[in-house]
């Protein structure tokens, strides 16, 4: 039975590569590795709000100054129009993802409900 699902999710893959949101993400991916100022600022941005991200996971302080900081790269990153559009695709296609997930995992919310009495 298992068999039937990856043989889905593969299917699904491969639908997801074909669609518009998937194909106008990788056209943007393709266009960023092009410039490299670009490239480095994007890097540096995702580098400083992945440490942040770790820090409050780990219950850490973060400073004003690294909020600070990382606000104003992303005000930089907004004046770049390619990483602007790299970064609506971005949240997009990572909507969509979530969109597919929900419905995927629709069965054991069902249950979980069941199991509260709702």
């Amino acid at each position: 039975m298992s068999e039937n699902l990856f043989e889905a999710a593969h299917y699904l893959e491969k639908i997801f590569r074909a669609s518009n949101e998937y194909q106008r993400f990788q056209t943007l991916c393709n266009e960023l590795n092009t410039d490299p100022q670009v490239m480095q600022i994007l890097n540096q941005m995702n580098k400083l709000n992945y440490q942040l991200q770790q820090k409050q996971m780990m219950g850490q302080e973060i400073r004003q100054q690294e909020v600070e900081t990382l606000k104003n790269m992303e005000a930089v990153a907004q004046q770049h129009v390619k990483i602007k559009q790299f970064l609506e695709a971005d949240y997009h296609i990572n909507m969509l993802l979530m969109e597919l997930n929900k419905i995927i995992s629709k069965p054991l919310e069902d249950l979980y409900v069941q199991l509260g009495g709702k």
